[in-house]
């Protein structure tokens, strides 16, 4: 019996140690970021910034993969079953962390990440192709009550969803949702004419709206934007209520150590603090997350209450997608 208890707890040592050693020496050989969207949206735009500014701190080079499907879940559920090493990573988001939850997924929330860190504060913002008739969210709310049923949604992620059926309970109108499997996809759609309202983030807009190739209705944040100070928020517009809620954070698999998790944010943090790092998200219209919350601490305590948040709303409204 002795010998039995002294053979597992020379077991569970030789365990810590390798564990240990492996921390020590990481990363050894590139990190892969899982994008959960195709290119050409704001995460994979996002995630290639930060990703190529972690190198010089970690010693490695970051891959972006992306891994497109099912609102993002197909991506998220690959980095909840690879190893805990450090060595698979995603950029999450609302989307794919809090309202994924309308999707049959295969994983917990909860429970099957160890997050790193909160990258950004990313606005929402409701979009509407260049020809469209209104002009700002008032003028979209009486266009809507006049054509009822007539007005195209797209339906390219979670957040996108559960903002378009907010805004038809809030207003008392009801618009088509249209599916798109990514923002940069969606908006080559309605860079074409071919859909008429969008919810993004700044990332994928900006460039657009400022070349007037689409107009910019309303910020559906609780206030305004410190990057795009000049748009409105939907309260300003007359839809108190209606917000979307928009971030980036990078997170990993169940169990990864801590001193790797700690190696991970110590790159991400110090990429952020980066002056360089900063303008590039500023022209995105993403506001850096305040330090504190950019701890892995700091993102637990963000992602619980985004959980505590959104997950009655989106219960009570029924949002499922099967």
């Amino acid at each position: 019996m002795v010998r039995m208890f002294a053979a597992a707890a020379l077991a569970a040592l030789a365990a810590l140690v390798t564990s240990h050693a492996q921390a020590q020496a990481f990363p050894s050989r590139p990190v892969t970021l899982i994008v959960p969207f195709p290119p050409g949206g704001s995460t994979d735009t996002a995630a290639r910034i930060i990703g190529e500014a972690m190198r010089p701190s970690l010693g490695q080079p970051v891959i972006i993969e992306n891994v497109g499907g099912a609102g993002g879940s197909i991506g998220v559920t690959r980095v909840a079953r690879a190893a805990p090493d450090g060595y698979t990573i995603d950029i999450g988001q609302w989307d794919t962390h809090v309202g994924a939850i309308i999707y049959p997924i295969s994983f917990d929330l909860q429970k099957d990440f160890a997050p790193v860190g909160l990258l950004s504060l990313n606005p929402q913002l409701l979009v509407a192709r260049k020809g469209f008739p209104a002009d700002d969210l008032k003028g979209l709310v009486a266009w809507m009550k006049a054509n009822p049923g007539k007005g195209t949604f797209v339906d390219q992620n979670a957040a996108a969803r559960v903002t378009g059926i907010l805004m038809q309970q809030s207003t008392g109108t009801k618009i088509e949702f249209i599916p798109y499997r990514g923002a940069g996809p969606a908006m080559q759609a309605m860079l074409g004419g071919q859909v008429d309202l969008m919810v993004v983030q700044a990332a994928v807009t900006l460039p657009q709206a400022r070349a007037g190739a689409v107009k910019i209705l309303a910020n559906l944040s609780p206030a305004r934007s410190r990057v795009i100070p000049d748009i409105p928020t939907s309260e300003e517009s007359g839809i108190p209520g209606l917000y979307a809620s928009g971030w980036f954070g990078l997170f990993a698999p169940r169990a990864t150590p801590k001193e790797i998790v700690a190696k991970l944010n110590g790159a991400m943090m110090h990429a952020l603090a980066d002056a360089k790092v900063q303008a590039r998200f500023a022209d995105l219209g993403l506001d850096v997350a305040p330090r504190g919350q950019q701890t892995s601490e700091g993102l637990a305590a963000f992602h619980k209450g985004e959980i505590e948040k959104w997950w009655p709303i989106i219960k009570a409204a029924g949002i499922k997608v099967e």
